[in-house]
């Protein structure tokens, strides 16, 4: 049991939270939920021990593990991703290689009646008590099925962990933090970049084989899927539910019926007692009666209703230009990089007003079909845009492409057109810029801030070809919901690539599965689609067990 005792922090003269006290247990699968800077990475970090606080403590028994995977890391580059991943048994590795040493040492010196010889023997017995009740376990085997299940190939194990991407590096790391079995697994935004089958693989390990879990998440399917618990961190204090996320919505709606009701019968016993002393301030028999009233009233502590997400701004697209028939044709087309093939002969057409999705593992092909079709990349065979089309791109890189001059508000100002305009501070405010924040130069924005400000304007676009390449890995719910909203009432053609099912769901008419350098095209929903696979990789799994 890890027990959080009257946790505070402060800083620039403000408080972020303050008397924040719960207890892990060893079966607890939390949440740890509150819209952007109310805390919730700060105390994941506190309870992780990377971070002090400024009262409080953190208490877990002397020999807990508590593995933390961060949103960025610092990964080294000098070793395979199998031997990485093979870290996590370091300590067992180090025991092993200890008793090996001093057994050694027995075998080659003849001091039998000496000091030191006892000491060695003194040694190799107390390391081969701690070593022997360690589980008999094939630890290659385990680190095949880790980095297997999160998305790495055979020929991946052999590799530099220099030649992957920063979300690869993020899955190694992962696989480390899996594999040693810690009491308490703290994730913070997980799934950001991990396609489908492997947050399913994740959810699967987490929920039934991990002991205590905390995550943040935005992927509101995962969390569901996984916690049993929700600590949300609003208003510089938490609330505890014993519930997944969309039993606590339901909940935290709850609560707020009850603060508001509060609320106002506490501001009308305050108007009544203000009306009392107003009328008898002065009034020499009633002197006692306003003097005790002045002072309750002073001692009053004010009921607050806590922050909500104001998630009822309805964003729509600006009307689409009619396309032609077909917005987009792909015939035969063979990508390769070198001797790595990424797919051959592949066709795809696709209808003008078609929602349709590009789903698969990562470096399956999918970014690479939309370069194609963006015509940013050579490829052999026919990548077509129709006519009068009007093609609106969001790529992963698209926070590189802003104007690093403009202020927040200046850029979406020049976009905006008609009755929008007057719009634009709550369309801000929903996408998480707000008060002064608006006036911000992008300069100074984080990637994050600026992939969500390459969204704002990419909305505010009249276009009838919108293209989306992973665009929610750095929205919250509720700018997701915003987003979603938007996007089911879009009268133009859609692309949309991504892992959050959650976000897809509803939202396509049409698959296209990029699997063994293969493009195939589903004609069923992304909702349907996603059912079949969840129960054949769910199958795929328990084989693995």
């Amino acid at each position: 049991m890890i027990s959080v005792d009257n946790l505070a922090v402060e800083f620039s003269g403000s408080t972020l939270f303050s008397e924040v006290s719960f207890v892990i247990n060893p079966t607890d699968k939390i949440a740890l939920m509150g819209k952007n800077g109310a805390g919730k990475s700060t105390m994941m970090k506190i309870v992780a021990g990377v971070q002090k606080a400024t009262r409080g403590h953190v208490r877990a028994p002397k020999d807990a593990v508590i593995a933390y995977l961060p949103q960025h890391l610092f990964t080294e580059d000098n070793c395979t991703v199998f031997e990485e991943a093979a870290k996590a048994f370091k300590h067992v590795f180090e025991m092993r290689d200890q008793m090996a040493e001093l057994n050694h040492a027995l075998e080659t010196r003849t001091d039998y009646e000496s000091e030191e010889y006892m000491g060695i023997i003194q040694k190799v017995t107390e390391l081969g008590e701690k070593y022997y009740l360690l589980e008999d376990v094939n630890y290659d085997a385990e680190v095949e099925k880790a980095l297997k299940g999160l998305g790495f190939k055979q020929e991946d194990f052999t590799r530099q962990t220099k030649e992957f991407s920063g979300g690869w590096r993020m899955r190694i790391e992962l696989a480390k933090i899996l594999l040693q079995k810690p009491d308490l697994i703290l994730l913070d935004e997980p799934t950001n970049h991990i396609d489908i089958e492997s947050v399913i693989w994740l959810e699967d390990f987490l929920v039934n084989k991990a002991n205590a879990v905390m995550v943040i998440s935005h992927d509101r399917a995962f969390i569901d899927n996984i916690t049993n618990r929700t600590i949300e961190v609003t208003m510089g204090r938490i609330y505890d539910y014993k519930a997944n996320y969309s039993h606590y919505l339901q909940l935290r709606e709850e609560r707020r019926a009850h603060q508001i009701k509060a609320y106002k019968e506490q501001q009308k016993f305050i108007a009544d007692n203000m009306a009392f002393i107003e009328r008898f301030k002065g009034t020499y028999s009633k002197t006692n009666q306003v003097n005790s009233r002045e002072r309750m009233l002073e001692k009053l502590e004010i009921i607050e209703i806590d922050e909500v997400d104001n998630s009822a701004l309805k964003l729509r697209f600006p009307p689409s230009p009619r396309s032609g028939d077909h917005p987009v044709t792909v015939k035969d087309v063979s990508k390769s990089y070198g001797e790595k093939v990424v797919f051959k002969n592949a066709n795809l057409s696709i209808f003008r007003g078609e929602k349709v999705s590009f789903v698969g593992r990562n470096g399956e092909g999918k970014s690479t079909m939309v370069k194609a079709i963006m015509g940013e990349i050579e490829v052999e065979g026919q990548c077509q845009l129709g006519h009068n089309v009007k093609v609106g791109y969001f790529a992963q890189n698209q926070a590189s492409l802003l104007d690093l001059e403009l202020t927040i508000f200046q850029t979406v100002d020049e976009i905006a057109q008609g009755e929008i305009r007057n719009q634009i501070r709550n369309i801000l405010g929903s996408f998480m810029f707000s008060g002064d924040d608006i006036e911000k130069k992008v300069s100074v924005l984080s990637g994050g801030e600026k992939t969500r400000l390459a969204m704002v304007k990419l909305l505010l676009e009249p276009v009838n070809l919108l293209i989306l390449d992973e665009p929610t890995n750095h929205l919250d719910l509720k700018s997701k919901d915003v987003l979603k909203e938007a996007l089911s009432n879009y009268d133009g053609t859609l692309i949309l690539v991504s892992h959050d099912r959650d976000f897809l769901q509803g939202l396509s008419q049409k698959v296209f599965e990029f699997k063994d350098q293969r493009v195939i095209e589903h004609f069923e929903t992304i909702d349907a689609f996603l059912e079949r696979n969840r129960i054949k990789n769910i199958a795929e799994i328990n084989l693995m067990k």
